[in-house]
């Protein structure tokens, strides 16, 4: 659902130069990349990662490569796969491919299964499974409203007034679908409770979160847009915001370019031009790489088609409390001070109220982590998938110490949500000395798994309680998510449930399949380093329908 270029997923663009974040936009069809990328904030205060971003001790013993089902029908599968691959234009890229049986555990097909390929939004079914089995589909955020003591009788706090984040995937400053304005219904359970005023400042505190706001191997030109936004234990509004720049009607009149909905916390510069009707559509838009400042710019034809870019927006629990302050406002609170925030680090706040000792004026819980999982695989939805690794690391990470105190004492809370992945698929039998997790959204470019791991831990988590809600968020061929347009035909649609995955020379689909004999399979498919102008799409799904297809003969 996401367009692998860049800007978002309905925008289509076709040109991209990028020189100080300079991109040309053009309308074409061009590929998703929510499906991932971006860079990494250097820190010099914890200790250099290792090749993994996320170790674990006491990896399986290496093991032999799975033996592949030599019969007849499965025999001709594997044939009909080769050809395709083999005698398609996409032949020189990189393949990987691992079909299992979940009935009975045969291998009926292998094709680099357990070499390395970089998955994509792939990442996602690591992250979530794993999250579903260690924390519950019914787990819930907390966001807290907290003060140093309640209103005195004339409903004024004498101290700061604090939003504190616990990584709520769904904190809204507006009513979107189904989801009510959680900051408009913390600023009205504070006003029923008789706060009128509040004398200090309004703080948003993301330091429930230990670690960086960018995952491990991002690239610096993915930061800017919604699909690279900044990971915080106090995230609102998918910490993105929407740019519309609406055409002019004369040559002598600017397009119109503002944010929708309109906000103060970041700033536009317009340097746009209307040209004669006819002309060609050129668009420059760049959000500074630590910053909120925009700069737009280009050449629109009068009377011609308007445009929309979502970016990220840098600093997003600063924003969380700024917007916090507008609704207490709205809502008839005065608020005297100012909107701040702080994170972990903010060690030497004189004005810092200890959470530990404070008084919990007002809470909002977040949808079940079911519901989450179901949107974040659906429509691959990074910001999600990041913010689930760091709560699993965070709730869970007591379960994967590190021996190294001081390593431990420094970890982020991503990198011990990367150790418990890598303990699960331990667990569960799945090889982990050759995988390289760095994030939790396929976003990095550093992450590294096989088509073989991929499709076992798919049969490893069908065998635990989260295996209904787990399969239940997997985008349906021909149906909804990232597969609403793909595999519609009609021995295909409805019978395979995958997750997709997109990034430039790399496409990726893994999930479940049915055949016409009812045996249920999980698969991986995996392609690298394709550098052809056209899309690989066409030969995964083909593979997929010959999956579909299949009927079980005996050898």
């Amino acid at each position: 659902m996401i367009n692998r270029s860049l800007t978002t997923r309905r925008a289509t663009i076709a040109g991209l130069l990028c020189a100080s974040l300079l991109i040309i936009l053009v309308f074409a069809a061009s590929r998703s990349p929510i499906e991932g990328r971006t860079q990494k904030a250097a820190t010099t205060s914890a200790p250099a990662r290792p090749r993994n971003s996320a170790e674990i001790s006491a990896s399986p013993a290496a093991k032999p490569a799975s033996v592949v089902s030599n019969s007849s029908t499965d025999a001709e599968l594997a044939h009909e796969i080769d050809r395709l691959i083999d005698e398609s234009e996409f032949a020189k890229a990189r393949w990987g491919v691992y079909v299992t049986s979940m009935r009975d555990g045969r291998v009926l097909y292998s094709r680099n299964g357990d070499r390395t390929f970089t998955p994509a939004s792939n990442m996602k079914i690591y992250t979530t499974a794993v999250a579903l089995d260690l924390l519950g589909a019914d787990y819930r955020w907390r966001t807290s409203v907290y003060a140093n003591a309640g209103p005195d009788a004339r409903g004024v706090l004498a101290g700061d007034l604090i939003l504190y984040g616990r990584g709520a995937p769904d904190l809204s400053s507006r009513v979107k679908k189904e989801t009510p304005a959680s900051l408009v219904q913390l600023a009205d359970d504070l006003y029923k409770r008789g706060v009128r005023r509040v004398r200090g400042d309004v703080v948003g505190d993301e330091s429930y979160f230990q670690g960086e706001p960018l995952g491990d191997g991002w690239l610096w030109n993915d930061v800017q847009w919604y699909f690279g936004a900044e990971v915080s234990a106090l995230s609102v509004n998918d910490n993105e915001v929407n740019v519309r720049i609406t055409p002019a009607g004369k040559t002598d009149a600017q397009p119109d370019v503002k944010f929708d909905p309109q906000t103060d916390y970041l700033h536009i510069t317009n340097d746009t031009n209307t040209v004669e009707r006819g002309e060609p559509l050129t668009v420059g838009l760049t959000r500074g790489l630590s910053d909120n400042e925009v700069r737009v710019w280009g050449d629109f034809p009068a009377g011609g088609q308007g445009f929309n870019a979502r970016l990220s927006v840098h600093h997003p629990a600063l924003w969380a409390a700024s917007l916090f302050r507008d609704a207490l406002k709205a809502r008839g609170i005065t608020v005297e001070g100012e909107a701040r925030s702080r994170d972990s680090r903010s060690h030497h706040d004189d004005k810092r109220v200890a959470i530990q000792n404070a008084v919990e004026l007002a809470s909002f819980t977040s949808r079940p982590l079911g519901q989450v999982v179901r949107a974040t695989n659906k429509e691959s939805i990074n910001l999600n998938a990041e913010l689930i690794l760091r709560t699993l690391g965070k709730e869970r990470g007591g379960m994967v110490p590190d021996a190294n105190s001081k390593r431990m004492q420094m970890r982020g809370d991503d990198e011990a949500g990367l150790a418990l992945v890598l303990m699960w698929l331990n667990r569960a039998g799945i090889r982990t000395d050759d995988l390289a997790l760095h994030d939790g959204s396929g976003l990095s470019r550093l992450d590294l798994v096989t088509p073989e791991s991929s499709a076992r831990l798919l049969a490893a988590i069908a065998k635990t309680p989260a295996a209904d809600v787990f399969r239940d968020s997997l985008p349906i061929a021909g149906r909804d998510g990232t597969l609403a347009h793909r595999l519609r035909a009609a021995n295909v649609a409805g019978r395979v449930q995958a997750k997709t995955g997109t990034l430039s020379y790399i496409n990726s689909l893994s999930g479940y399949a049915t055949t016409e004999d009812n045996e249920p399979l999980a698969f991986s498919i995996m392609c690298n380093d394709e550098t052809e102008k056209a899309s690989s799409t066409g030969i995964i799904d083909e593979i997929v329908a010959r999956l579909t297809s299949r009927r079980n003969t005996k050898p």
